[in-house]
């Protein structure tokens, strides 16, 4: 959008809702405290899948349906150093499992915690 460009705003014609709910229509789960575990969890794995890197990363993991060790790095354009990172992100949080096989790291998706992830993002349509 350039700096000429204006967005217009139009009145909702009457009778149409607006898209937001008057503050007394929240309910108690809405209204501002902590965050409970679940969305504590739910916003670490959303930041965690918030790098298009780690998106790959998961989508990959997800089309061979087993435990990959170097052949992430093989299959990305990134170092291995930055390879590394990326799913150390997504085992913090949860997403990813990583067991040592010798001198190296299988890492494998927890489709446990996938699942989860799906039913969280669904429950906020």
């Amino acid at each position: 959008m350039t700096m000429k460009q204006h967005i217009q705003v139009r009145p909702l014609p009457e009778g149409e809702n607006a898209c937001c709910r008057p503050a007394e229509a929240l309910r108690a789960e809405e209204t501002p405290g902590e965050l409970d575990a679940t969305q504590e969890r739910f916003a670490r794995m959303c930041k965690a899948l918030g790098h298009p890197a780690r998106v790959r990363i998961v989508r990959l993991l997800l089309s061979v349906n087993t435990c990959v060790c170097g052949d992430i790095v093989d299959r990305l354009p990134l170092a291995q150093s930055t390879v590394s990172q990326h799913l150390k992100v997504l085992k913090d949080a949860g997403l990813v499992m990583g067991t040592i096989d010798g001198p190296r790291t299988c890492y494998c998706l927890d489709r446990e915690a996938l699942a989860e992830f799906k039913a969280l993002s669904e429950a906020l349509l």
